[in-house]
């Protein structure tokens, strides 16, 4: 299929951002805060403008990540006399149909504009896709400085600052990760001399974690098996697990971060079964030069070359598991 799709400049896309059309700003299911942040950056930088718009998803983002838009909106639900009114539809993080749930099926006709920074994807409509940017928050941020260079706005919004050091530090795992760039360093530097309350924003991303969710971890580590002399790691957590522990997915969302963290492991991954039906989510997570995303899609997923994520129809987690496991095996 031929991709004929515009690809835009940021320029082009604050040009018509800056036309005053009710704007429905849709993000990934299973949201992170790169998701989040940029979804509600990019509603404040609309909203100080003039122009009405609702950030919306398929489903409800983690609790996690509510900080994130409170006294925004109280919730990202969408009803059908919300779509009809809506003149516009950017979609943020998502750089595949199938991330956008329910609402792609819905709605995939009339999407205008696509940000995204992932260099596996799928384009579906005119697009700027910058895979340099550490996270899709890094480019609001650059269409803010359009936006504030222009004299469109006085200023950036304390929100829009916010939500983007949220969505940089946490795809970027706190700055640890390869994807982290000098530009990046310098953004995150100039948000903080702006008056960002990092601090704060790092202890909510990082240090609020529910009981629930640490017996998920120790669930994980209890499941962990290494494979081709440590160099590959994977933790399986079934539908019966879930429903014994009576967590949540969001609740499942660390588990790739415990397997990734033991010593020498180079490809890591996650089999997670989110229903009783024979289907399975896989997080992986790279070190080094295996490049995960070329992994995941050959199931049909996608993401960065160091992390990834897809579905794989199995009878079981383990089977599951061995799928994936005999994909890596083959680049190791």
């Amino acid at each position: 299929m031929i991709d004929h799709f515009r690809k835009l400049s940021l320029e082009q896309i604050a040009d018509e951002l800056l036309k005053p059309k009710k704007t429905l700003v849709l993000f990934h299911v299973r949201s992170d805060a790169d998701a989040v942040g940029s979804a509600f950056a990019l509603r404040e930088l609309l909203r100080v403008m003039g122009v009405p718009v609702y950030c919306a998803c398929s489903e409800e983002i983690p609790e996690r990540l509510v900080f994130l838009m409170d006294g925004a909106q109280g919730s990202v639900l969408l009803d059908d006399d919300m779509i009809i009114d809506y003149e516009r539809i950017v979609t943020v993080d998502s750089a595949s149909p199938s991330q956008l749930g329910s609402l792609f099926s819905r709605l995939h006709k009339d999407v205008d504009i696509m940000i995204d920074h992932h260099a596996a994807g799928s384009a579906y409509a005119d697009n700027y896709i910058d895979p340099s940017a550490a996270a899709t928050g890094e480019i609001i941020y650059e269409l803010a400085e359009i936006f504030l260079k222009r004299g469109d706005i006085e200023q950036i919004p304390m929100r829009v600052m916010s939500c983007v050091y949220a969505a940089i530090n946490s795809d970027t795992g706190s700055f640890r990760f390869s994807n982290t760039t000098p530009k990046t360093m310098c953004i995150a530097a100039e948000l903080m001399e702006n008056g960002v309350d990092f601090s704060t924003i790092n202890s909510l991303l990082y240090d609020s974690k529910s009981l629930v969710q640490l017996k998920a971890e120790g669930e994980a580590m209890r499941s962990l098996r290494l494979y081709a002399d440590g160099q590959v790691a994977s933790a399986v957590f079934p539908f019966s697990l879930k429903e014994e522990l009576g967590a949540e997915d969001e609740h499942l969302e660390t588990l790739i971060d415990v397997v990734r963290s033991v010593s020498g492991v180079e490809v890591a991954f996650v089999v997670k079964q989110s229903t009783n039906e024979p289907r399975f989510r896989v997080s992986l997570r790279s070190k080094n030069d295996v490049d995960v995303s070329a992994i995941c899609a050959r199931f049909g997923g996608g993401g960065h070359k160091r992390a990834a994520g897809c579905t794989v129809e199995a009878d079981s987690a383990e089977e599951a598991n061995e799928i994936v496991l005999n994909e890596i095996l083959k680049r190791i």
